[in-house]
């Protein structure tokens, strides 16, 4: 049984770090938003790997508002584009990167935020380059909790939305271990807790430092959260965990929405709320057209 346990561990772990990349992407992506300019865009991490991203802007200078959106585990940042035109549309220009380890972003790993939160400071840092002003944050899934975690390492954002994270790593991954599985609680968490040593010890990944309700609570960043009541993949507690480490946070929980689906299931909804909590948190001398439609 011990045996049995280790191997599962090991093949988890290392399934959980080396995420399947969707086919390779085009250089630019093809946008129906009448002006927009699209370019390719990298930066160097830490540890030296390549980041990739798009940056779209209206066409213009514009204001210098700029919106970094993070996609989910698995995807790439043509998952997110879709965001594009609402930002666009009220002057923002737009940073859409590539997760480490995904899509064509260098990295062997997915760190789960270890490395990924100091990857937004990065983009971050480049976007001020870029002459932003401003800069906010939408993140999906995975890409929320690196926002979050990200958040709380300082001031780089004037407000952040963050749909479906997860709250504990442990336990999603025992979630979803179970989900996938049907294996009982117990056997999912000696899995688990077996990977996450695996982690330690082969690649010096110490996964007990993603810690959610930590960096929520440390975070001087608005923080909306998002999600969905039928989310299937990270149950809605989550998120009603994090918004309690932080009162200054805000949680919307989405009707009939499934996991990062509120787009789908109130799409008019979601861009008041996002946009205006954007609008919230700019500077007072700035107005922002058509914010509240």
């Amino acid at each position: 049984m011990l045996v049995v346990l280790t191997v599962a561990s090991a093949v988890f772990c290392e399934a959980t770090l080396h995420v399947p990349r969707p086919p390779r992407e085009p250089t630019i992506p093809i946008t129906t938003y009448p002006g927009a300019v699209w370019r390719l865009v990298t930066i160097r991490a830490r540890d030296r790997a390549v980041m990739e991203a798009w940056f779209v802007g209206p066409g213009d200078d514009g204001n210098k508002r700029c919106v970094l959106v993070l996609h989910g585990i698995a995807d790439s940042r043509r998952g997110a584009a879709g965001f594009a035109t609402m930002f666009l549309s009220q002057d923002y220009s737009v940073l859409l990167p590539d997760s480490r380890a995904h899509g064509r972003s260098g990295g062997e790993f997915v760190t789960y935020g270890l490395l990924e939160k100091y990857d937004v400071l990065g983009w971050t840092h480049w976007l001020r380059g870029e002459g932003c002003r401003d800069i906010y944050g939408l993140g999906e899934s995975l890409g929320a909790s690196i926002l979050i975690q990200a958040s709380a390492l300082g001031p780089d954002f004037r407000a952040v939305v963050a749909e479906c994270p997860y709250a504990d790593l442990r336990a999603i991954a025992e979630y979803r271990i179970r989900q996938v599985l049907r294996l009982p609680g117990p056997i999912a968490k000696l899995i688990v807790r077996g990977s996450m040593m695996y982690a330690r010890w082969r690649y010096r990944l110490d996964f007990a430092q993603v810690e959610l309700t930590s960096a929520m609570s440390s975070s001087t960043t608005p923080i909306l959260l998002i999600h969905g009541l039928n989310d299937s993949r990270t149950p809605p507690w989550h998120s009603q965990k994090l918004v309690r480490a932080n009162p200054k946070a805000v949680l919307w929980l989405v009707p009939n929405a499934d996991h990062v689906a509120a787009s789908t299931a109130d799409p008019g909804r979601l861009r008041a709320r996002v946009l205006g909590w954007f609008a919230q948190h700019r500077p007072p001398e700035q107005h922002l057209p058509g914010a509240d439609r």
